[in-house]
């Protein structure tokens, strides 16, 4: 048993007035004259020993509730286990903030980060003298304990919210790393949070057994400044069609609008930034949502010129978290991509079908086909520039010459695209199996392997790769039956470095990918334009739209569309390519804010690396004029999890901590509270005043009826 003020049990030592008390009012008894003496004399005895009794029951009662108030004031406290201490002794105390760009959310105009730095001053005030202090937050870095408590106070102050905040978990292996370091035999860890759920990973629970394994007596207190019911409009990641575009096509723009809380309305735009970077709007919707409802936001721009177009979808009006209410965006539009489809001039070739597949005749006449397809025949393939097109297909080859797989190797090399369907005009196999042939194709050629009844199908085992990305959302309800494949090519030993994209029901590849230098090959072993004379080698060239979409992907994939990324989540490194044909020394970087700030080119990669991504927004990057210099962007926006406000339950945080004892706080009270608990143990006081209440009570009761029987 410790004691809190123990001087005040000197008090103890007044238990001396009830004795003196007693000693000098003590009753003498009466003179009373019966003429039966003997009888008197009994008697006086019997009441002699009765009202000794009583003085001695009262006198017990007073002197008890002056040493239990004695002990009451001096505020005793029991520790059940560990090793008792002073509660002034110094610790090792690291804080640690979450501050999470939801950390920002405003109740009673204050912000959950701000009520934390309140809370942590305070703290710092009552931390003992010479203790240690450490400050952390949840961004990227490594602690250190502060200098004194002067510096622990101002890292508290200049605590601001972090784009790219880092799970707690990550922040508190940090935090009994440092606590390691000290030499104090008492150590804490306070943790300034609003409890919500993205903020505690799954593997919490493990990793902080772990350090209360090699930690015994470490505290672990949480202080809750989250709101219980948090009321919030929340916009989620945007979805474009592409990031890099066709001028023929239109920008498709979705997203969703979630309501946390009561139901209600809302409203949201898309803008557009013109040439002087004001921004346009461009569409509106308005959406009633239920409560805890959400719904989704299709937005579609179209006549977008060739360049950098930057944007943000944004939601009117203003609510509790600000940080979830604007998305941003940049994408690319260049002009349509030229194809070019080597005809092998066979009477079973139907070269025309896979160009009206890449650009139908009713897109062209309106001006919306994103390729623009030349048909040129096999033979004039070695006298034909070639730089002019994003791509190259070869339809049903015949075999080509030795110096036309290596003109079509440099080509690919540069960073364009070939497509190889091969189909029965691929003999003899020889011819394909040759080195030059090999460098571009996925593996010699064996045979053609034949299932004329029922035949193969496509068969995706996943849904990952950029050519296979609009199938995610039709799992399971894609008619690949519909298109069966009869026959097509076995190969060999597939190539190193070559990825099978798409294999037939029966395991063999259908579709392979392979990089030459900066370009790809794409081959499939089976043809996409064989007509129905005879026995047909599959059934694509027939309505199967599934097959539409996968050509349409491919040549995507192959010109160098699904590639493009511009745009980035805050804390990614962002990469910006550019033109080799016109480069420059330096570029100029404008971040949002406006910003500017130069940077150099990676001279081997020819791209840009922009680390400093934690401001949310769009990014501009100039070099030279306008008529011939370099004017692109890309645009940053958080995580969907940094805004989540959805709380841990009860149960969800027992769980999450599973047997590593920790308490939970949520105002200063509450903190002095389990603090003085952890550090001296349970206080007696409470049980203490209850018990002198109960003493006080008894004593005046029982003194009221014994003297007035005396009286």
């Amino acid at each position: 048993m410790t004691f809190v003020n123990p001087l005040l049990l000197a008090g103890a030592a007044l238990v001396v007035v009830p004795i003196v008390l007693h000693l000098i009012m003590r009753r003498k008894p009466r003179h009373l004259e019966f003429p039966a003496l003997r009888l008197v004399q009994l008697r006086h005895e019997t009441n002699r020993r009765r009202l000794r009794l009583r003085h001695l029951l009262l006198l017990a009662l007073r002197v008890a509730a002056i040493a239990i108030l004695a002990m009451a004031l001096a505020r005793p406290s029991l520790k059940f286990s560990g090793v008792l201490g002073s509660r002034e002794a110094p610790v090792a105390a690291v804080l640690v903030f979450d501050t999470a760009p939801r950390m920002q959310y405003r109740l009673a105009n204050r912000t959950r980060l701000e009520e934390a730095q309140e809370l942590g001053r305070w703290l710092l005030r009552q931390l003992p003298g010479e203790s240690r202090i450490g400050v952390l937050d949840t961004r990227l870095g490594p602690g250190a304990f502060q200098v004194d408590r002067g510096a622990a106070a101002d890292r508290i102050d200049r605590l601001t919210s972090v784009a790219n905040s880092q799970p707690l978990a990550d922040v508190l292996d940090e935090a009994f790393r440092l606590l390691a370091t000290s030499e104090l035999e008492r150590k804490e860890v306070y943790v300034f949070t609003d409890l919500a759920r993205a903020a505690w990973p799954a593997d919490t629970a493990a990793r902080i057994e772990q350090h209360a394994a090699e930690m015994p007596g470490a505290s672990l207190y949480l202080v809750d400044v989250g709101v219980r019911e948090p009321e919030d409009y929340s916009l989620g990641e945007l979805r474009l069609s592409a990031q890099l575009l066709s001028s023929r096509s239109p920008l498709d723009v979705r997203t969703e609008l979630a309501r946390t809380g009561p139901a209600g309305q809302r409203a949201v735009e898309l803008y557009l930034l013109d040439e002087n970077r004001q921004p346009q709007k461009r569409d509106h919707r308005d959406l009633t949502l239920e409560a805890g409802g959400s719904a989704e936001i299709p937005f579609q721009i179209g006549a977008l010129k060739p360049g950098t177009h930057q944007g943000f979808v944004r939601i009117v009006g203003q609510d509790n978290l600000s940080e979830d209410d604007t998305r941003y965006f940049t994408v690319e539009v260049a002009s349509a991509w030229r194809i070019l489809v080597v005809d092998p001039e066979s009477a079973h070739s139907y070269a025309g079908f896979l160009a009206q597949i890449l650009a139908p005749e009713t897109l062209r006449k309106s001006g919306q086909a994103r390729f623009e397809c030349d048909v040129t025949p096999q033979r004039e393939l070695a006298e034909r520039d070639l730089q002019p097109y994003s791509a190259v297909c070869l339809v049903d080859p015949t075999p080509l010459a030795p110096d036309a797989w290596e003109k079509l190797g440099q080509y690919v090399a540069s960073g364009h695209g070939l497509a190889v369907f091969l189909g029965r005009n691929a003999s003899p196999v020889d011819t394909f199996n040759q080195p030059e042939a090999q460098k571009l194709l996925p593996g010699p050629l064996l045979r053609e392997a034949r299932s004329p009844e029922v035949g193969v199908l496509l068969a995706p085992r996943d849904l990952e790769h950029p050519m296979l990305r609009p199938f995610r959302e039709m799992t399971g309800s894609i008619p690949w039956s519909d298109s069966p494949i009869y026959r097509y090519w076995e190969l060999g030993s597939i190539a190193k470095g070559v990825n099978v994209v798409v294999p037939f029901d029966d395991g063999r590849p259908a579709v392979l990918e392979r990089t030459v230098g900066d370009g790809r090959v794409v081959t499939m072993t089976t043809p996409v334009s064989d007509r129905a004379q005879g026995q047909a080698w599959n059934l694509l060239p027939t309505d199967s739209w599934p097959f539409f979409i996968l050509s349409h992907q491919m040549m995507l994939y192959l010109v160098g569309s699904t590639d493009a990324r511009l745009n980035y989540m805050a804390g990614q490194t962002a990469v910006v390519p550019l033109d080799s044909a016109a480069p420059f020394r330096s570029y100029l970087l404008t971040a949002p804010g406006d910003t500017k700030f130069p940077l150099s080119a990676d001279p081997k990669q020819n791209v840009l690396l922009v680390s400093a991504t934690d401001e949310v927004g769009n990014y501009r990057v100039q070099a030279g004029g306008r008529a011939s210099g370099v004017d692109r962007g890309f645009s940053v926006n958080l995580a969907s999890r940094q805004t989540e406000l959805t709380r841990l339950t009860k149960d969800e945080l027992a769980g999450l901590f599973g047997d590593v004892p920790f308490r939970l706080a949520r105002n200063q009270n509450e903190i002095e509270r389990d603090v003085s608990m952890a550090r001296v143990g349970r206080e007696l006081f409470s049980p203490l005043i209850l018990l002198l209440a109960v003493l006080l009570a008894a004593e005046c009761l029982l003194a009221n009826r014994f003297y007035r029987e005396g009286a």
